[in-house]
Protein backbone atom coordinates (compact mmCIF):
# COMPACT_ATOMS: atom_id res chain seq x y z
CA UNK A 1 0.00 0.00 0.00
CA UNK A 2 2.80 2.41 0.89
CA UNK A 3 4.69 1.54 -2.30
CA UNK A 4 1.60 2.29 -4.38
CA UNK A 5 1.04 5.56 -2.54
CA UNK A 6 4.62 6.73 -3.04
CA UNK A 7 4.60 5.57 -6.66
CA UNK A 8 1.48 7.65 -7.36
CA UNK A 9 2.92 10.59 -5.44
CA UNK A 10 6.17 10.37 -7.40
CA UNK A 11 4.29 10.26 -10.68
CA UNK A 12 2.24 13.31 -9.67
CA UNK A 13 5.38 15.24 -8.74
CA UNK A 14 7.09 14.31 -12.00
CA UNK A 15 4.01 15.29 -13.98
CA UNK A 16 3.86 18.58 -12.16
CA UNK A 17 7.54 19.25 -12.83
CA UNK A 18 7.08 18.38 -16.49
CA UNK A 19 4.15 20.76 -16.82
CA UNK A 20 6.07 23.51 -15.05
CA UNK A 21 9.06 23.06 -17.32
CA UNK A 22 6.84 23.25 -20.41
CA UNK A 23 4.96 26.35 -19.28
CA UNK A 24 6.36 29.74 -20.27
CA UNK A 25 7.69 31.95 -17.48
CA UNK A 26 5.00 34.08 -15.87
CA UNK A 27 6.37 37.32 -17.31
CA UNK A 28 7.26 35.96 -20.74
CA UNK A 29 5.22 35.91 -23.92
CA UNK A 30 3.98 32.50 -24.99
CA UNK A 31 6.04 31.12 -27.86
CA UNK A 32 4.29 30.18 -31.09
CA UNK A 33 5.80 26.71 -31.29
CA UNK A 34 4.59 25.82 -34.80
CA UNK A 35 6.69 28.56 -36.38
CA UNK A 36 10.29 28.17 -37.49
CA UNK A 37 12.50 31.21 -37.74
CA UNK A 38 13.62 31.84 -41.29
CA UNK A 39 17.08 33.04 -42.22
CA UNK A 40 17.65 36.50 -43.66
CA UNK A 41 17.45 36.44 -47.46
CA UNK A 42 17.46 40.10 -48.50
CA UNK A 43 13.87 40.66 -49.63
CA UNK A 44 12.90 43.51 -51.93
CA UNK A 45 9.69 44.71 -53.50
CA UNK A 46 9.60 47.29 -56.28
CA UNK A 47 7.22 48.99 -58.67
CA UNK A 48 8.18 48.62 -62.34
CA UNK A 49 7.94 52.40 -62.64
CA UNK A 50 6.18 55.32 -61.00
CA UNK A 51 3.20 55.30 -63.36
CA UNK A 52 1.10 53.25 -60.94
CA UNK A 53 0.31 56.48 -59.07
CA UNK A 54 1.96 55.95 -55.68
CA UNK A 55 5.01 57.51 -54.08
CA UNK A 56 6.95 54.37 -53.14
CA UNK A 57 9.27 52.98 -55.82
CA UNK A 58 11.09 50.26 -53.87
CA UNK A 59 11.49 48.79 -50.38
CA UNK A 60 14.69 46.79 -50.10
CA UNK A 61 16.61 44.88 -47.44
CA UNK A 62 20.14 46.03 -48.22
CA UNK A 63 21.61 43.79 -45.55
CA UNK A 64 20.38 42.10 -42.39
CA UNK A 65 20.01 45.37 -40.49
CA UNK A 66 19.57 47.96 -43.26
CA UNK A 67 16.34 48.85 -45.08
CA UNK A 68 16.22 51.29 -47.98
CA UNK A 69 13.07 53.11 -49.13
CA UNK A 70 13.15 54.68 -52.59
CA UNK A 71 10.43 57.15 -53.56
CA UNK A 72 9.13 58.52 -56.83
CA UNK A 73 9.32 62.05 -55.40
CA UNK A 74 10.91 63.72 -52.38
CA UNK A 75 9.22 62.90 -49.08
CA UNK A 76 10.34 65.20 -46.26
CA UNK A 77 7.61 63.79 -43.97
CA UNK A 78 8.97 60.22 -44.09
CA UNK A 79 10.27 60.21 -40.47
CA UNK A 80 6.91 61.37 -39.09
CA UNK A 81 5.09 58.74 -41.12
CA UNK A 82 7.57 55.95 -40.35
CA UNK A 83 7.07 56.51 -36.62
CA UNK A 84 3.35 55.84 -36.91
CA UNK A 85 1.80 52.57 -35.70
CA UNK A 86 0.18 51.88 -39.09
CA UNK A 87 3.69 51.07 -40.32
CA UNK A 88 4.63 48.75 -37.47
CA UNK A 89 6.72 45.61 -37.81
CA UNK A 90 5.86 41.97 -37.08
CA UNK A 91 7.89 38.82 -37.89
CA UNK A 92 7.60 37.71 -41.50
CA UNK A 93 6.94 34.17 -40.31
CA UNK A 94 3.91 35.23 -38.24
CA UNK A 95 2.52 37.40 -41.02
CA UNK A 96 2.68 34.42 -43.39
CA UNK A 97 1.13 32.05 -40.84
CA UNK A 98 -1.55 34.27 -39.31
CA UNK A 99 -2.75 36.69 -42.00
CA UNK A 100 -4.91 34.28 -43.98
CA UNK A 101 -6.39 32.74 -40.82
CA UNK A 102 -6.93 36.30 -39.48
CA UNK A 103 -5.35 35.34 -36.15
CA UNK A 104 -3.15 38.38 -36.65
CA UNK A 105 -6.17 40.62 -35.98
CA UNK A 106 -6.21 39.64 -32.31
CA UNK A 107 -2.75 38.13 -31.75
CA UNK A 108 -0.02 40.53 -32.85
CA UNK A 109 3.59 39.48 -32.31
CA UNK A 110 5.52 42.66 -31.79
CA UNK A 111 8.66 43.96 -30.14
CA UNK A 112 6.96 46.31 -27.66
CA UNK A 113 7.09 46.50 -23.86
CA UNK A 114 3.86 44.48 -23.54
CA UNK A 115 2.34 41.48 -25.30
CA UNK A 116 -1.32 40.48 -25.35
CA UNK A 117 -2.03 37.61 -22.99
CA UNK A 118 -5.79 37.44 -23.61
CA UNK A 119 -8.65 39.32 -25.25
CA UNK A 120 -12.12 38.76 -23.86
CA UNK A 121 -14.24 40.37 -26.56
CA UNK A 122 -16.74 42.81 -25.14
CA UNK A 123 -14.96 43.03 -21.79
CA UNK A 124 -11.19 43.54 -21.63
CA UNK A 125 -7.72 42.98 -23.05
CA UNK A 126 -4.96 41.76 -20.72
CA UNK A 127 -1.35 42.67 -21.53
CA UNK A 128 1.75 41.26 -19.82
CA UNK A 129 5.21 42.79 -19.52
CA UNK A 130 7.73 41.52 -22.09
CA UNK A 131 10.91 40.95 -20.13
CA UNK A 132 13.09 40.61 -23.24
CA UNK A 133 12.14 44.10 -24.41
CA UNK A 134 15.11 45.86 -26.05
CA UNK A 135 14.40 49.23 -24.40
CA UNK A 136 13.32 50.37 -20.96
CA UNK A 137 11.02 47.66 -19.66
CA UNK A 138 7.45 48.33 -18.58
CA UNK A 139 7.19 49.34 -14.93
CA UNK A 140 3.99 47.39 -14.27
CA UNK A 141 3.71 43.65 -14.78
CA UNK A 142 0.11 43.58 -16.00
CA UNK A 143 -1.83 46.10 -18.07
CA UNK A 144 -5.58 45.82 -18.62
CA UNK A 145 -7.64 47.75 -21.18
CA UNK A 146 -11.35 48.17 -20.54
CA UNK A 147 -13.86 50.48 -22.22
CA UNK A 148 -17.16 52.31 -21.87
CA UNK A 149 -18.91 54.67 -24.25
CA UNK A 150 -20.33 56.66 -21.32
CA UNK A 151 -18.20 59.44 -19.85
CA UNK A 152 -20.13 59.21 -16.56
CA UNK A 153 -19.35 55.50 -16.30
CA UNK A 154 -15.63 56.09 -16.86
CA UNK A 155 -15.59 58.83 -14.24
CA UNK A 156 -17.40 56.62 -11.71
CA UNK A 157 -14.92 53.79 -12.24
CA UNK A 158 -12.00 56.17 -11.71
CA UNK A 159 -13.47 57.72 -8.56
CA UNK A 160 -14.31 54.24 -7.26
CA UNK A 161 -10.66 53.22 -7.80
CA UNK A 162 -11.64 50.26 -10.00
CA UNK A 163 -9.50 51.71 -12.81
CA UNK A 164 -6.24 53.67 -12.69
CA UNK A 165 -6.79 55.95 -15.68
CA UNK A 166 -9.48 57.00 -18.14
CA UNK A 167 -9.58 58.69 -21.51
CA UNK A 168 -11.75 61.66 -22.43
CA UNK A 169 -13.72 62.61 -19.31
CA UNK A 170 -16.97 64.35 -20.23
CA UNK A 171 -16.61 68.14 -20.54
CA UNK A 172 -19.09 68.66 -17.69
CA UNK A 173 -16.86 66.63 -15.36
CA UNK A 174 -13.60 68.51 -15.81
CA UNK A 175 -14.04 70.85 -12.84
CA UNK A 176 -15.23 68.10 -10.51
CA UNK A 177 -12.21 65.99 -11.40
CA UNK A 178 -9.85 68.93 -10.88
CA UNK A 179 -11.33 69.45 -7.43
CA UNK A 180 -10.96 65.81 -6.41
CA UNK A 181 -7.66 65.32 -4.49
CA UNK A 182 -7.65 61.60 -5.34
CA UNK A 183 -7.60 62.30 -9.09
CA UNK A 184 -5.24 64.12 -11.48
CA UNK A 185 -6.52 65.60 -14.75
CA UNK A 186 -4.13 66.02 -17.71
CA UNK A 187 -5.20 68.36 -20.50
CA UNK A 188 -4.56 67.18 -24.06
CA UNK A 189 -3.64 69.65 -26.78
CA UNK A 190 -6.42 69.99 -29.37
CA UNK A 191 -4.51 68.50 -32.30
CA UNK A 192 -7.63 67.19 -34.02
CA UNK A 193 -10.60 68.12 -36.17
CA UNK A 194 -14.32 67.34 -35.96
CA UNK A 195 -16.16 67.76 -39.24
CA UNK A 196 -19.55 67.20 -40.85
CA UNK A 197 -18.98 65.03 -43.87
CA UNK A 198 -20.99 64.29 -46.98
CA UNK A 199 -20.28 62.44 -50.22
CA UNK A 200 -20.64 64.41 -53.42
CA UNK A 201 -21.79 61.42 -55.47
CA UNK A 202 -25.14 61.47 -53.65
CA UNK A 203 -27.82 64.07 -54.39
CA UNK A 204 -28.22 66.82 -53.34
CA UNK A 205 -24.63 66.91 -52.02
CA UNK A 206 -23.33 66.87 -55.58
CA UNK A 207 -24.21 70.59 -55.69
CA UNK A 208 -21.49 72.76 -54.17
CA UNK A 209 -24.06 75.42 -53.30
CA UNK A 210 -26.00 72.91 -51.20
CA UNK A 211 -22.82 72.02 -49.37
CA UNK A 212 -21.95 75.70 -48.94
CA UNK A 213 -25.45 76.54 -47.70
CA UNK A 214 -25.26 73.84 -45.03
CA UNK A 215 -21.83 75.13 -44.04
CA UNK A 216 -23.21 78.63 -43.46
CA UNK A 217 -26.40 77.31 -41.86
CA UNK A 218 -24.72 75.52 -38.94
CA UNK A 219 -23.79 77.58 -35.89
CA UNK A 220 -20.47 75.94 -35.09
CA UNK A 221 -19.78 78.27 -32.16
CA UNK A 222 -22.99 77.07 -30.53
CA UNK A 223 -21.79 73.46 -30.82
CA UNK A 224 -18.45 74.31 -29.21
CA UNK A 225 -20.00 76.40 -26.46
CA UNK A 226 -22.57 73.77 -25.53
CA UNK A 227 -20.76 70.49 -25.92
CA UNK A 228 -16.99 71.01 -25.73
CA UNK A 229 -14.63 71.55 -22.79
CA UNK A 230 -12.23 74.43 -22.20
CA UNK A 231 -9.34 74.40 -24.65
CA UNK A 232 -11.64 73.76 -27.63
CA UNK A 233 -12.13 76.16 -30.54
CA UNK A 234 -14.21 76.64 -33.65
CA UNK A 235 -12.19 75.45 -36.64
CA UNK A 236 -11.06 78.21 -38.98
CA UNK A 237 -9.41 75.55 -41.17
CA UNK A 238 -9.40 71.77 -41.39
CA UNK A 239 -5.91 71.45 -39.88
CA UNK A 240 -5.20 72.78 -36.35
CA UNK A 241 -3.21 76.00 -36.29
CA UNK A 242 -0.49 74.35 -34.16
CA UNK A 243 0.57 72.42 -37.27
CA UNK A 244 2.82 74.32 -39.68
CA UNK A 245 0.75 75.83 -42.56
CA UNK A 246 -2.44 74.46 -41.04
CA UNK A 247 -4.20 77.84 -40.95
CA UNK A 248 -2.80 79.67 -43.94
CA UNK A 249 -5.35 80.94 -46.43
CA UNK A 250 -8.88 82.23 -45.89
CA UNK A 251 -10.87 81.34 -42.79
CA UNK A 252 -14.05 79.28 -43.02
CA UNK A 253 -17.53 80.75 -43.60
CA UNK A 254 -19.24 82.62 -40.81
CA UNK A 255 -22.65 81.49 -39.55
CA UNK A 256 -25.24 83.25 -41.71
CA UNK A 257 -28.61 81.44 -41.75
CA UNK A 258 -30.29 84.06 -43.94
CA UNK A 259 -27.69 83.82 -46.68
CA UNK A 260 -27.61 80.03 -46.26
CA UNK A 261 -31.36 79.68 -46.80
CA UNK A 262 -31.24 81.95 -49.85
CA UNK A 263 -28.39 79.91 -51.35
CA UNK A 264 -30.27 76.66 -50.72
CA UNK A 265 -33.32 78.11 -52.47
CA UNK A 266 -31.19 79.15 -55.46
CA UNK A 267 -29.89 75.58 -55.60
CA UNK A 268 -33.47 74.38 -56.05
CA UNK A 269 -34.48 73.58 -52.46
CA UNK A 270 -36.54 76.53 -51.19
CA UNK A 271 -38.43 74.15 -48.88
CA UNK A 272 -35.38 72.14 -47.81
CA UNK A 273 -35.10 68.38 -48.28
CA UNK A 274 -34.85 65.18 -46.27
CA UNK A 275 -31.60 63.42 -45.41
CA UNK A 276 -29.89 61.47 -42.65
CA UNK A 277 -27.23 62.14 -40.03
CA UNK A 278 -24.98 59.14 -39.41
CA UNK A 279 -22.66 58.74 -36.43
CA UNK A 280 -21.13 56.18 -34.09
CA UNK A 281 -21.82 56.57 -30.40
CA UNK A 282 -18.15 56.67 -29.44
CA UNK A 283 -16.76 59.48 -27.27
CA UNK A 284 -13.69 60.96 -28.99
CA UNK A 285 -11.51 63.93 -28.15
CA UNK A 286 -12.74 65.66 -31.32
CA UNK A 287 -16.37 64.75 -30.55
CA UNK A 288 -16.99 64.42 -26.80
CA UNK A 289 -20.80 64.22 -26.92
CA UNK A 290 -21.72 62.56 -30.23
CA UNK A 291 -25.42 61.97 -29.58
CA UNK A 292 -25.97 65.49 -28.23
CA UNK A 293 -24.08 67.06 -31.12
CA UNK A 294 -26.04 64.98 -33.63
CA UNK A 295 -29.32 66.11 -32.06
CA UNK A 296 -28.26 69.75 -32.12
CA UNK A 297 -27.13 69.55 -35.76
CA UNK A 298 -30.49 67.97 -36.57
CA UNK A 299 -32.29 70.86 -34.84
CA UNK A 300 -30.15 73.50 -36.58
CA UNK A 301 -30.73 71.97 -40.02
CA UNK A 302 -34.48 72.12 -39.44
CA UNK A 303 -34.50 75.57 -37.85
CA UNK A 304 -32.13 77.31 -40.25
CA UNK A 305 -32.62 75.45 -43.56
CA UNK A 306 -35.85 73.44 -43.18
CA UNK A 307 -33.85 70.27 -43.76
CA UNK A 308 -35.39 67.21 -42.08
CA UNK A 309 -32.63 64.85 -40.99
CA UNK A 310 -33.13 61.39 -39.51
CA UNK A 311 -30.45 60.38 -36.99
CA UNK A 312 -28.88 56.97 -37.63
CA UNK A 313 -26.55 55.44 -35.05
CA UNK A 314 -24.13 52.86 -36.47
CA UNK A 315 -21.76 50.29 -34.96
CA UNK A 316 -18.27 51.78 -34.82
CA UNK A 317 -16.47 49.43 -37.21
CA UNK A 318 -19.27 49.51 -39.78
CA UNK A 319 -19.45 53.31 -39.57
CA UNK A 320 -15.74 53.73 -40.21
CA UNK A 321 -15.82 51.27 -43.12
CA UNK A 322 -18.88 52.85 -44.77
CA UNK A 323 -17.80 56.47 -44.31
CA UNK A 324 -14.27 55.75 -45.51
CA UNK A 325 -15.63 54.12 -48.66
CA UNK A 326 -17.97 57.05 -49.39
CA UNK A 327 -21.11 54.96 -49.05
CA UNK A 328 -23.12 57.12 -46.62
CA UNK A 329 -25.89 58.99 -48.41
CA UNK A 330 -26.38 61.77 -45.88
CA UNK A 331 -24.38 63.91 -43.48
CA UNK A 332 -22.13 62.18 -40.97
CA UNK A 333 -20.21 63.14 -37.85
CA UNK A 334 -16.56 62.20 -37.96
CA UNK A 335 -13.19 63.58 -37.05
CA UNK A 336 -9.50 63.00 -36.91
CA UNK A 337 -6.84 62.94 -34.22
CA UNK A 338 -3.31 63.63 -35.37
CA UNK A 339 -1.32 60.46 -35.98
CA UNK A 340 1.85 62.41 -36.60
CA UNK A 341 2.50 66.14 -36.33
CA UNK A 342 2.61 67.14 -39.99
CA UNK A 343 0.05 68.78 -42.26
CA UNK A 344 0.17 65.81 -44.64
CA UNK A 345 -1.48 63.72 -41.92
CA UNK A 346 -4.55 65.95 -42.06
CA UNK A 347 -4.83 67.17 -45.65
CA UNK A 348 -3.14 64.45 -47.70
CA UNK A 349 -5.04 61.67 -45.96
CA UNK A 350 -8.47 63.23 -46.46
CA UNK A 351 -8.20 65.04 -49.79
CA UNK A 352 -5.88 62.90 -51.89
CA UNK A 353 -7.04 61.76 -55.33
CA UNK A 354 -7.33 58.15 -54.08
CA UNK A 355 -9.69 58.81 -51.15
CA UNK A 356 -13.37 58.16 -52.00
CA UNK A 357 -14.63 59.33 -48.59
CA UNK A 358 -16.06 62.66 -49.80
CA UNK A 359 -16.91 61.36 -53.25
CA UNK A 360 -15.10 62.47 -56.40
CA UNK A 361 -11.84 64.13 -55.31
CA UNK A 362 -11.00 67.64 -56.48
CA UNK A 363 -7.80 68.23 -58.51
CA UNK A 364 -7.84 71.86 -57.34
CA UNK A 365 -7.03 70.44 -53.91
CA UNK A 366 -5.00 67.27 -54.40
CA UNK A 367 -2.66 68.64 -57.07
CA UNK A 368 -1.55 71.45 -54.75
CA UNK A 369 -1.13 69.00 -51.87
CA UNK A 370 0.97 66.63 -53.96
CA UNK A 371 3.31 69.46 -54.91
CA UNK A 372 3.51 70.83 -51.37
CA UNK A 373 4.26 67.42 -49.84
CA UNK A 374 7.57 67.31 -51.71
CA UNK A 375 8.87 70.51 -50.10
CA UNK A 376 10.78 70.21 -46.84
CA UNK A 377 10.76 73.89 -45.86
CA UNK A 378 7.31 74.93 -44.52
CA UNK A 379 7.91 78.54 -45.57
CA UNK A 380 8.62 77.48 -49.15
CA UNK A 381 5.51 75.28 -49.19
CA UNK A 382 3.21 77.93 -47.69
CA UNK A 383 1.87 79.38 -50.94
CA UNK A 384 0.76 75.93 -52.10
CA UNK A 385 -1.02 75.28 -48.82
CA UNK A 386 -2.75 78.68 -49.11
CA UNK A 387 -4.13 77.57 -52.48
CA UNK A 388 -5.12 74.14 -51.15
CA UNK A 389 -6.88 75.55 -48.07
CA UNK A 390 -8.71 78.13 -50.17
CA UNK A 391 -9.83 75.40 -52.60
CA UNK A 392 -11.16 73.34 -49.67
CA UNK A 393 -13.19 76.35 -48.55
CA UNK A 394 -14.51 77.05 -52.04
CA UNK A 395 -15.42 73.45 -52.88
CA UNK A 396 -16.67 72.43 -49.40
CA UNK A 397 -15.91 68.68 -49.48
CA UNK A 398 -16.89 68.73 -45.78
CA UNK A 399 -17.52 71.26 -43.00
CA UNK A 400 -14.77 71.71 -40.39
CA UNK A 401 -16.45 72.34 -37.05
CA UNK A 402 -14.14 72.18 -34.05
CA UNK A 403 -10.74 71.41 -32.64
CA UNK A 404 -11.71 69.62 -29.46
CA UNK A 405 -9.94 70.07 -26.17
CA UNK A 406 -9.81 66.85 -24.17
CA UNK A 407 -8.00 65.21 -21.30
CA UNK A 408 -7.02 62.04 -19.55
CA UNK A 409 -7.56 61.48 -15.84
CA UNK A 410 -5.70 59.18 -13.45
CA UNK A 411 -5.68 58.22 -9.83
CA UNK A 412 -3.45 60.73 -8.10
CA UNK A 413 -0.81 58.17 -7.14
CA UNK A 414 -0.09 57.10 -10.73
CA UNK A 415 3.45 58.11 -11.61
CA UNK A 416 4.31 58.81 -15.24
CA UNK A 417 0.70 59.67 -16.11
CA UNK A 418 0.25 61.93 -19.13
CA UNK A 419 -2.00 62.94 -22.02
CA UNK A 420 -0.53 62.71 -25.50
CA UNK A 421 -1.54 65.21 -28.21
CA UNK A 422 -1.43 62.23 -30.59
CA UNK A 423 -3.69 60.14 -28.35
CA UNK A 424 -1.03 57.44 -27.98
CA UNK A 425 -0.58 57.35 -24.22
CA UNK A 426 2.30 54.98 -23.40
CA UNK A 427 1.42 52.80 -20.45
CA UNK A 428 4.86 51.24 -19.98
CA UNK A 429 6.11 54.36 -18.16
CA UNK A 430 3.21 54.48 -15.70
CA UNK A 431 3.41 53.18 -12.12
CA UNK A 432 0.04 52.79 -10.38
CA UNK A 433 1.10 53.33 -6.77
CA UNK A 434 1.93 49.98 -5.15
CA UNK A 435 -0.37 47.99 -7.45
CA UNK A 436 1.02 45.38 -9.85
CA UNK A 437 -1.79 45.83 -12.39
CA UNK A 438 -2.54 49.03 -14.26
CA UNK A 439 -6.16 49.29 -15.49
CA UNK A 440 -6.98 51.73 -18.28
CA UNK A 441 -10.50 52.57 -19.48
CA UNK A 442 -11.02 54.12 -22.88
CA UNK A 443 -14.04 55.04 -24.99
CA UNK A 444 -14.48 51.90 -27.06
CA UNK A 445 -13.17 48.42 -27.71
CA UNK A 446 -10.43 48.11 -30.34
CA UNK A 447 -11.70 46.90 -33.70
CA UNK A 448 -8.57 44.82 -34.21
CA UNK A 449 -4.92 44.98 -33.22
CA UNK A 450 -3.52 44.56 -36.71
CA UNK A 451 -3.06 48.30 -36.94
CA UNK A 452 -1.44 48.32 -40.37
CA UNK A 453 -5.06 48.12 -41.53
CA UNK A 454 -6.84 50.23 -38.91
CA UNK A 455 -7.58 53.95 -38.56
CA UNK A 456 -9.54 53.80 -35.29
CA UNK A 457 -7.80 55.54 -32.39
CA UNK A 458 -8.97 53.03 -29.79
CA UNK A 459 -7.35 50.26 -31.82
CA UNK A 460 -4.16 52.23 -32.44
CA UNK A 461 -3.62 52.93 -28.72
CA UNK A 462 -3.84 49.22 -27.91
CA UNK A 463 -1.41 48.40 -30.71
CA UNK A 464 1.10 50.97 -29.51
CA UNK A 465 1.66 49.04 -26.30
CA UNK A 466 2.59 45.90 -28.27
CA UNK A 467 4.01 46.63 -31.71
CA UNK A 468 6.58 49.17 -32.84
CA UNK A 469 7.67 51.03 -35.95
CA UNK A 470 11.03 52.00 -37.38
CA UNK A 471 10.90 55.34 -35.57
CA UNK A 472 8.79 56.53 -32.63
CA UNK A 473 7.35 59.63 -30.98
CA UNK A 474 8.56 60.91 -27.65
CA UNK A 475 6.35 59.87 -24.75
CA UNK A 476 3.55 62.41 -24.42
CA UNK A 477 4.89 64.51 -27.29
CA UNK A 478 5.29 64.81 -31.04
CA UNK A 479 9.06 64.80 -31.64
CA UNK A 480 10.31 61.88 -33.73
CA UNK A 481 13.04 59.74 -32.20
CA UNK A 482 14.69 56.35 -32.88
CA UNK A 483 12.56 53.22 -32.61
CA UNK A 484 13.38 49.84 -34.11
CA UNK A 485 15.78 51.80 -36.30
CA UNK A 486 18.56 53.77 -34.68
CA UNK A 487 18.27 56.28 -37.51
CA UNK A 488 16.67 56.85 -40.92
CA UNK A 489 18.78 59.12 -43.12
CA UNK A 490 17.85 60.66 -46.50
CA UNK A 491 19.87 61.31 -49.62
CA UNK A 492 20.27 64.91 -50.76
CA UNK A 493 16.96 65.20 -52.61
CA UNK A 494 14.90 63.23 -50.03
CA UNK A 495 13.95 60.50 -52.51
CA UNK A 496 15.86 57.71 -50.73
CA UNK A 497 15.67 57.02 -47.00
CA UNK A 498 18.00 54.44 -45.44
CA UNK A 499 17.15 53.01 -42.02
CA UNK A 500 19.63 51.17 -39.79
CA UNK A 501 17.96 48.63 -37.52
CA UNK A 502 18.88 47.90 -33.94
CA UNK A 503 20.65 44.59 -33.65
CA UNK A 504 19.46 41.88 -31.28
CA UNK A 505 15.86 43.10 -30.98
CA UNK A 506 13.56 40.23 -30.01
CA UNK A 507 9.95 39.70 -31.01
CA UNK A 508 7.53 38.38 -28.41
CA UNK A 509 7.93 34.86 -29.79
CA UNK A 510 11.72 34.96 -29.45
CA UNK A 511 12.53 35.60 -33.11
CA UNK A 512 15.14 38.26 -33.94
CA UNK A 513 14.26 41.38 -35.95
CA UNK A 514 15.89 41.72 -39.35
CA UNK A 515 15.35 43.76 -42.51
CA UNK A 516 13.23 41.03 -44.13
CA UNK A 517 10.63 41.56 -41.38
CA UNK A 518 10.43 45.24 -42.30
CA UNK A 519 10.07 44.56 -46.03
CA UNK A 520 7.38 41.95 -45.40
CA UNK A 521 5.43 44.12 -42.92
CA UNK A 522 5.39 47.05 -45.33
CA UNK A 523 5.10 44.96 -48.48
CA UNK A 524 1.90 43.06 -47.64
CA UNK A 525 0.18 46.40 -47.10
CA UNK A 526 1.67 48.28 -50.06
CA UNK A 527 1.26 45.58 -52.73
CA UNK A 528 -2.43 44.84 -53.38
CA UNK A 529 -1.42 41.78 -55.44
CA UNK A 530 0.39 40.18 -52.52
CA UNK A 531 -1.64 37.11 -51.42
CA UNK A 532 -1.22 38.29 -47.83
CA UNK A 533 -2.77 41.69 -48.59
CA UNK A 534 -5.79 40.79 -46.43
CA UNK A 535 -5.72 42.70 -43.15
CA UNK A 536 -9.04 43.54 -41.52
CA UNK A 537 -11.02 45.46 -44.15
CA UNK A 538 -8.26 45.11 -46.74
CA UNK A 539 -8.32 48.87 -47.37
CA UNK A 540 -4.92 49.64 -45.77
CA UNK A 541 -6.01 53.26 -45.80
CA UNK A 542 -2.87 54.87 -44.43
CA UNK A 543 -0.74 53.17 -47.07
CA UNK A 544 -3.24 54.23 -49.73
CA UNK A 545 -3.49 57.87 -48.75
CA UNK A 546 -0.14 58.74 -47.17
CA UNK A 547 1.94 57.06 -49.88
CA UNK A 548 -0.23 58.12 -52.79
CA UNK A 549 -1.75 54.73 -53.60
CA UNK A 550 -1.15 50.98 -53.51
CA UNK A 551 0.98 48.97 -55.89
CA UNK A 552 -1.09 46.74 -58.20
CA UNK A 553 -4.36 48.18 -56.94
CA UNK A 554 -7.41 47.61 -59.09
CA UNK A 555 -8.39 50.76 -61.01
CA UNK A 556 -11.25 52.74 -59.54
CA UNK A 557 -14.61 52.04 -61.17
Amino acid sequence: MKKSFYLVLSLLVLASMALASCAPPAAQAPVTTDLKEEEFTGLAIAAPDCEYGGMIKEIKAVDEFTVQFTFCAPDPAFPSKAAFTAFSIQPKEWIKAAMESREILEKPIGTGPYYIESWNRGDSIVFKRFDDYWGEKAITDTLVFRWSTEGAARKLELESATVDGIDNPSPDDFEALRANPDVALYDREAMNIFYLGFTNTFEPFDDVNVRKAISMGIDRQRLVDNFYPAGSSVASHFTPCSVANGCVGDEWYEFDPVAAKAMLAEAGFPDGFTTKIYFRDVFRSYLPEPSLVATDVQAQLKENLNIDAEIVVMESGAFIEESSAGRLDGLYLLGWNADYPHITNFLDYHFTNTNPQFGTPFPEIYEKLAAAAQIADPAEAESLYVEANNAIKELVPMIPVAHGGSATAFRADVEGAHASPLGNEYMAVMKPGDRTTFVWMQNAEPISVYCNDETDGESLRACEQVIESLLSYEVGGTDVQPGLATACEPNDDLTVWTCKLREGVKFHNGFTLDADDVVTSWGVAWDAANPLHIGNTGAFEYFTYLWGGLLNAAPAE
